[in-house]
């Protein structure tokens, strides 16, 4: 049990290291790592903002390389690593993809569909269930996030005082 945490706090790591490159273009700082027979075999972060597409999440971006690399949709015997909870949208292309282990972070309150809002991974309705491991460097990960997030907050809020001066300069 030891030696799979100590692979899934490596492999998780990795994936926070594409979370940063996302956050060094000011992406949202969500990364992902697709592994199988324990190399990764596609890394991504989110470029939502950056190529304006809804679908340019970590994990569909990953999935995506991961499916060119092994020359086939199914990514059985693969194991995804992402920094956040993944969104109903990654969750069905996990399952479509029978990724068969899905390994995150940290929990998405508004919007997590691996066990936090609703568990579409383990659905026994659908024909694949990927396995669940989550809260892997969990801290750090949500950590990363806030971050994030309290420096967009603080960046927009000196944007408006800005335009604010320049609008009213006598009411400063």
């Amino acid at each position: 049990m030891q030696d799979q945490l100590e692979r899934d706090v490596y492999f998780m790591r990795l994936a926070m290291a594409e979370a940063e490159k996302a956050s060094a273009i000011g992406e949202v700082p969500i990364g992902a790592v697709i592994v199988k027979e324990e190399k990764v075999i596609a890394s991504a972060y989110n470029l939502r903002e950056t190529e304006q597409r809804a679908v340019a999440h970590a994990e569909l971006l990953a999935i995506d390389a991961a499916c060119q690399k092994v020359g086939s949709w199914r990514l059985t015997d693969c194991t995804l690593y992402v920094t956040l909870e993944p969104c109903a949208m990654c969750s069905g292309a996990i399952v479509l993809s029978r990724v068969e282990r899905v390994v995150y972070g940290a929990s998405d309150p508004k919007g997590g569909c691996a066990g936090t809002l609703m568990n579409l991974l383990d659905d026994d309705r659908f024909n694949h269930q990927a396995a669940i491991t989550a809260g892997v460097c969990e801290e750090e990960c949500g950590t990363m996030l806030s971050t994030f997030f309290r420096h967009l907050r603080q960046k927009r809020k000196e944007e408006k005082r800005r335009l604010s001066f320049i609008e009213n300069p006598e009411k400063t």
